[in-house]
């Protein structure tokens, strides 16, 4: 009876332990939007001084705006409102004259629930002769990246391409590719970002610009501006699973917080690698460092982007640079080619959770011990009932 108890037992365990894996297999239920894309909404006539993109992602309840413009500085905006009707009105006189607040608005204004832009405003470029990697010394004069001179936007489907250059660049230009997504899922490529329908993804790459040193390496500076709560902190979580980015652990996420709480309305998330390869592999990554985010001036970022003059009255700003290298590794000089992907979304960023081979992986290693503890028992059990039965005295004739 007790042999038999002690098996029922061992079988419970095993069969508690299998559900727990395999439960953790099961995903939550996908969520999708619907996706609709305008170039240059409400417009007759191609605008001069750059296009206007507008995605709209339509949910169950809520609509997400993503507008990704080229008036000026490269930005995208992203609005998040509370009814499935919201539309985006321009005023494209206004806008492209790009001194007037308010001539792109939202409607209903009353409908939105968050909006937040990042404003790709500067590369800088340094010449690190000391292989330091500190972008403080030996700067040169920066890009502006509103002075450039920005293509068309390249339009494929949710997905849109802008490349520029400066007149001081050689050759090479600096490009831009906005995706927005209709379901959850993850990049292709590395750093393999995981996204969901709340959020886009922007690349960004440097290819083929001749560097101003042979030693340079290069920064790029974002702003973020909002209204009360802008992107205001930069948090840093770390994993034990790199599956996705080798040799990753961390991911970097900056937030907005209603009053410093924990709650997240809207992030911009990376991974703190970049590649000097278009065909990224694990050799050709490079670590990225980011500085803390600093207030910055409302209005010298709406006179860079036409987009956050049209939309914003009294922006909030704060600003990071994103320097690409450490000590030690190779320089711009060597492929002539940097890659860096953000996420930009509302609500909380997208965690990574262990992968089904991981799961796997641990099932296996906790599952084996569990296996040969049951086997055991029973070989005990047996080997004691035998030794009880050869022991039993038996009748003397």
């Amino acid at each position: 009876m007790v042999a038999t108890a002690k098996k029922r037992s061992y079988g419970v365990s095993f069969l508690i332990l299998l559900f727990c894996f395999f439960s953790l297999f099961r995903g939550a239920e996908s969520y999708s939007r619907k996706l609709s894309v305008q170039l240059n909404p409400g417009s007759t006539s191609t605008p001069r001084g750059g296009d206007l993109l507008h995605v709209r992602a339509v949910g169950d309840n809520d609509t997400l705006h993503f507008l990704f413009c080229s008036q000026g500085a490269p930005t995208l905006l992203l609005v998040h409102t509370n009814t499935t009707t919201s539309t985006v009105q321009v005023n494209w006189t206004q806008f492209v004259a790009r001194n007037h607040s308010g001539s792109l608005k939202v409607e209903p204004e009353s409908s939105i629930l968050f909006s937040t832009a990042v404003v790709f405003s500067r590369l800088l470029e340094y010449d690190d002769v000391n292989d330091t990697a500190d972008p403080t010394s030996d700067l040169f004069p920066p890009y502006e990246l509103q002075d450039f001179s920005w293509s068309r936007l390249n339009l494929s489907g949710p997905t849109a391409l802008l490349c520029g250059a400066a007149a001081t660049f050689t050759n090479g230009s600096l490009c831009l590719q906005l995706s927005v997504f209709e379901t959850e899922g993850r990049g292709q490529s590395w750093p393999r970002l995981l996204h969901t329908t709340n959020s886009s993804q922007l690349g960004v790459w440097l290819d083929g610009v001749v560097p101003r040193a042979t030693r340079s390496r290069f920064l790029l500076e974002l702003q973020a501006v909002g209204g009360t709560y802008p992107l205001s902190r930069v948090e840093v979580h770390r994993s034990i699973d790199d599956e996705f980015t080798p040799s990753i652990f961390k991911v970097s996420q900056w937030v907005s917080s209603e009053n410093g709480s924990s709650d997240v309305l809207g992030f911009v998330q990376w991974k703190p690698v970049a590649y000097r390869q278009s065909d990224p592999a694990l050799e050709d990554a490079t670590p990225c460092r980011h500085s803390d985010p600093r207030p910055q001036s409302g209005e010298a970022v709406a006179a860079a982007s036409g987009l956050i003059r049209g939309f914003y009255t009294e922006p909030e700003t704060f600003g990071l640079n994103v320097s690409f290298g450490l000590p030690g590794e190779p320089f711009y000089n060597s492929t002539k080619f940097l890659s860096w992907t953000v996420l930009v979304g509302c609500g909380s960023p997208p965690v990574d959770s262990f992968s089904p081979l991981v799961l796997t992986m641990m099932a296996v290693g906790l599952g084996t011990p569990m296996i040969l503890l049951l086997l055991g028992g029973v070989c005990i059990c047996i080997r004691k009932r035998a030794t009880a039965s050869t022991a039993t005295y038996e009748p003397i004739n």
